[in-house]
């Protein structure tokens, strides 16, 4: 199996995640369910850019593959996401501050630039600037951060949400970004040493 194939694998986990909406009653949702969904979808919002700034590049297969998963996946995620809170009457707008729903900062939340994973302007300034596979390795990295970040912030979602269908999306993003930061590992550890 090449390394595209690993990431055409992890679609199946991930693209299982695009009926989650479907089958669930209408529940009252709590404040860690907007405040989750609100933030998740900021987190993916800087992932889908971090993805347009190596598409179509030249920073190998492997890269090109990982790319367009996140991106597809990422995309509709981002959609149902906001379905949901509109649905809800909650807002669809980035939030400036976030975590508030898991007690960050006592309870009042951060700015997002301190979000986990969240990369700061700089990093997506070098990234933009790198070329070939030097841009390929620094997506990887940033990317992997960046899930490690989202894994986090859902594992916390699991034990906070109270709609059954948000913790079921957060369940799935765990498994489905911690498969890809092991592909990452994999691709880090090799090609892209």
């Amino acid at each position: 199996m090449n390394r595209r194939n690993f990431f055409l694998a992890g679609s199946v986990v991930t693209a299982s995640g695009l009926s989650i909406g479907t089958g669930y009653s209408a529940e009252e949702p709590s404040t860690a369910d907007i405040g989750y969904l609100q933030d998740m979808s900021v987190h993916h919002l800087q992932a889908l850019s971090m993805c347009r700034r190596v598409l179509g590049r030249d920073t190998g297969d492997a890269v090109q593959g990982a790319a367009t998963e996140v991106l597809e996946n990422q995309a509709m995620e981002v959609g149902q996401m906001r379905a949901w809170l509109a649905d809800w009457g909650a807002s669809t707008v980035p939030p400036t501050t976030v975590m508030a729903w898991m007690g960050a900062n006592q309870g009042a939340g951060m700015p997002i630039a301190m979000m986990p994973g969240y990369a700061s302007d700089e990093q997506l300034l070098e990234l933009s600037t790198l070329s070939g596979w030097d841009r390929g390795r620094r997506w990887l990295e940033l990317m992997r951060a960046h899930h490690v970040g989202g894994v986090a912030m859902a594992a916390q979602a699991q034990n906070l949400a109270t709609s059954t269908k948000v913790v079921a999306l957060a369940k799935l993003q765990v498994a489905a970004q911690n498969f890809e930061i092991s592909q990452y590992d994999l691709l880090l550890a090799g090609v892209y040493k």
